[in-house]
């Protein structure tokens, strides 16, 4: 059975479902023991899990990622909130020198099972230090998996991945996402990571994408789809792994390719897809790829300059539009 709900309603599903499955799956991070429950993600877990598997933490970022990553090598399955992306960056010697190198150091004899839920900013007037999407950083590490829902299924689904997998997972997710809706289940499912969804299918041009940027393209295919202009929207999902055979499949059909990333166009995973795609079908395309991100700026903290900083499906349409020509 599925039924309407939203992003922020499936990720709490998860969660509940998860700590129901497993008395090793534990949650811990700034508030989740609140009423406010992080966005409304975590309400109510404490009251039917108790404190001993939901515990509120200090702000100290560093401690509470190395304490999760030794909760995981003890036996547990630690669920690890921070509720701003930028602030996770003091935690970057556990992320990187312990938590990525683990199973390699180890020989391979001992894993981290531990997910960690990355919230970003859009909009709103989050500012420069609230709304950067640094999957690509994280994506460069071997030994990290790394995951960005743009819809309410995925984002259970990959948390129950994530969270019942035997790897160190970030799953970064996008704030004014929270509300939407789509069907989700009621059971418990799995999403895998490196499996990317093709939203919708057309011959003219593969625009491949993360996070929020995907209801932008789907909007823009609906639009351009009047002009008979069929666009096939390839949600990623996934950084590291991501699905390269959908691509490429997609790409030797189209011929044309742009790529929608939340995130700075310079060294971006947009970067990173184009390279792969032009290494493999460069001389088969039919027009130079096109990277679809941020302006390399820090994020403005006014409505006004918002509006110009973010892409738009304007803009989106733009771009196809002249990939096209």
């Amino acid at each position: 059975m599925t039924r309407e709900i939203t992003y922020a309603e499936a990720i709490r599903e998860g969660l509940h479902q998860a700590m129901e499955l497993s008395a090793d799956v534990v949650l811990m991070g700034q508030l989740v023991d609140y009423k406010s429950g992080v966005f409304g993600t975590t309400t109510g877990l404490v009251e039917k899990f108790g404190t001993d598997r939901v515990q509120d933490f200090p702000v100290s970022e560093a401690a509470m990622t190395s304490v999760g990553m030794g909760a995981a090598l003890a036996g547990l399955r630690p669920v690890v909130v921070h509720q701003r992306l930028d602030f996770m960056m003091y935690s970057l010697d556990c992320l990187v020198n312990w938590m990525s190198l683990w199973h390699f150091k180890s020989n391979g004899k001992s894993r981290v099972p531990m997910t960690i839920r990355a919230i970003v900013g859009k909009g709103w007037g989050q500012g420069p230090q609230h709304s950067k999407s640094l999957h690509s950083w994280f994506g460069h590490l071997p030994g990290l998996k790394v995951a960005i829902p743009s819809t309410a299924f995925d984002a259970k689904g990959l948390l129950l991945e994530s969270i019942f997998g035997e790897d160190p997972c970030i799953i970064i997710e996008n704030r004014s996402l929270f509300s939407m809706q789509n069907s989700v289940p009621q059971v418990p499912y799995r999403v895998r990571f490196g499996e990317a969804a093709i939203r919708t299918s057309g011959n003219d041009i593969t625009l491949a994408c993360l996070g929020y940027m995907v209801p932008l393209a789907m909007k823009t295919a609906r639009e351009l789809a009047q002009d008979d202009i069929g666009v096939e929207v390839i949600d990623l999902r996934t950084v590291s792994p991501w699905d390269k055979k959908t691509v490429f499949e997609s790409v030797e059909k189209t011929g044309r390719l742009a790529v929608a990333d939340p995130a700075w166009s310079s060294i971006s995973f947009a970067s990173e897809v184009i390279a792969a795609v032009s290494e493999k079908l460069g001389s088969k395309m039919k027009s130079n790829p096109v990277r679809i991100c941020y302006p390399d700026s820090h994020t403005p903290m006014s409505q006004s300059l918002e509006n110009v900083y973010y892409p738009t499906v304007e803009s989106l349409k733009k771009q196809v539009r002249e990939t096209l020509r």
